[in-house]
């Protein structure tokens, strides 16, 4: 029994990774448009967002593999498991699709905005690698292990550009009611979402994977 409770964990924890980490590189493309538009001289930051983007999709072809080794494709999570996603769609009124880059370019504030929004998805990110990391489940897989050993790692450079480029340019930090959004999405995740396609044994699998439909990167 808590062997198949381990495997069943590491399969619903694997495919909303997989998702999110695609829907992460996949909005930066988008993100790079907007800080080379911004910025263009501010090559340190632009570099970062680049790493940042990288990294991401490193991170999605190493879960990809992770699948491809089980002989088993991802469980279909869609973007109601995505953090990014409900933030976006709390912050700006609007998902992550419908987000208008020149807008966000010629608007000091929605820039702004989409730096904390961004800053704090990945601090967020980080503090949940470091309880996975401690997780027996994910210990016991070797392979799960080294790949949030390698997020871990990564994840650092993700949220500091953004946070450093607000404090240069002398933006303000985000707010506790911003912080408390995010507690909030992350508690619906955790509490309703999550054990909800995990006691969902007929939850449908991808048919394909989700970078098929991906566009050239920016």
């Amino acid at each position: 029994m808590t062997s198949a409770f381990g495997r069943r964990y590491l399969d619903v924890l694997a495919s909303i990774y997989i998702y999110n980490e695609h829907r992460g590189y996949t909005s930066l493309d988008r993100v790079l448009e907007a800080v080379r538009a911004r910025c263009p001289d501010d090559r340190q930051f632009i570099a970062a967002v680049e790493k940042h983007r990288a990294d991401e999709h490193k991170h999605y072809q190493m879960f990809k593999r992770y699948f491809e080794l089980e002989g088993r494709m991802p469980i279909a999570v869609d973007r109601t498991f995505g953090h990014i996603d409900h933030f976006i769609s709390i912050m700006f009124g609007r998902p992550i699709d419908e987000l208008d880059t020149d807008e966000i370019v010629a608007n000091e504030a929605l820039f702004e905005k989409l730096c904390r929004v961004i800053m704090l998805t990945e601090q967020r990110g980080m503090a949940q690698v470091e309880i996975l990391l401690r997780n027996k489940h994910v210990i016991g897989d070797s392979k799960l292990k080294k790949i949030f050993q390698i997020i871990e790692r990564d994840e650092p450079s993700h949220f500091m550009p953004y946070e450093d480029w607000l404090e240069r340019n002398g933006r303000r930090q985000p707010r506790w009611w911003e912080r408390l959004i995010d507690l909030r999405i992350h508690g619906e995740l955790m509490i309703v979402r999550i054990p909800a396609v995990f006691l969902n044994w007929r939850a449908k699998r991808r048919q394909t994977w989700p970078d098929i439909a991906d566009r050239a990167p920016a």
